[in-house]
Parts: C-alpha cells; structure tokens; sequence
C-alpha cells in the first residue's frame, strides 16, 4: 500500500495557516501561522524562560503569558495542543 504524506492543502491540517488570538500573539506574533510554527515558537517560549518544571519534565509552568493561554498555573506538554486549539481561528 503507498504511503500518503500530509499537506497543507484543501484538506487543512497542521500546515494550514490559522490567526492566533490575542493571547496567544503575545507568545508567537500576531500573524497568521501554520499550527506546528504556532507549536515551536511556544516551546521556544518554554525554554527561553525556563517554564519546564524540573521535577517533570512533561509538565510546564504558567508564566503571565502563558496562563491566558492555559487557564491556570500549569498544563502537560500532551495538553499544549488542546490549548493552543482555543486560541486559533482558520
């Protein structure tokens, strides 16, 4: 059976550009962004303040930002999707 690449095209997906909200723009810039820049460019935040918890890895702590994103102190790296869904419109 061939293999079938995912793109960006008509079918949407992680490459199709979406706009941040407000929020989010504070973190990865205002314009419109594929999902998996909008993901790097939060963990760029993540690691540039050192936002990880030591203890667990996994889990991330809020900064000021990141908490109008989040909706509390901390999310998982496996909840950083579910967040970032809130906060992009197609």
């Amino acid at each position: 059976m061939a293999e079938k690449k995912a793109t960006g095209g008509a079918r949407g997906g992680i490459a199709t550009p979406v706009t941040p909200s407000a929020d989010l723009a504070a973190i990865v810039g205002a314009g419109p962004l594929p999902r998996s820049e909008i993901v790097s460019k939060m963990w760029d935040h993540i690691k540039k303040n050192n936002l990880q918890n030591p203890a667990n890895k996994r889990e991330i702590l809020a900064d000021d930002k990141l908490k109008k994103v989040f909706g509390g102190d901390k999310a998982t790296m496996f909840e950083l999707n579910k967040h970032i869904a809130k906060h992009v419109t197609k």
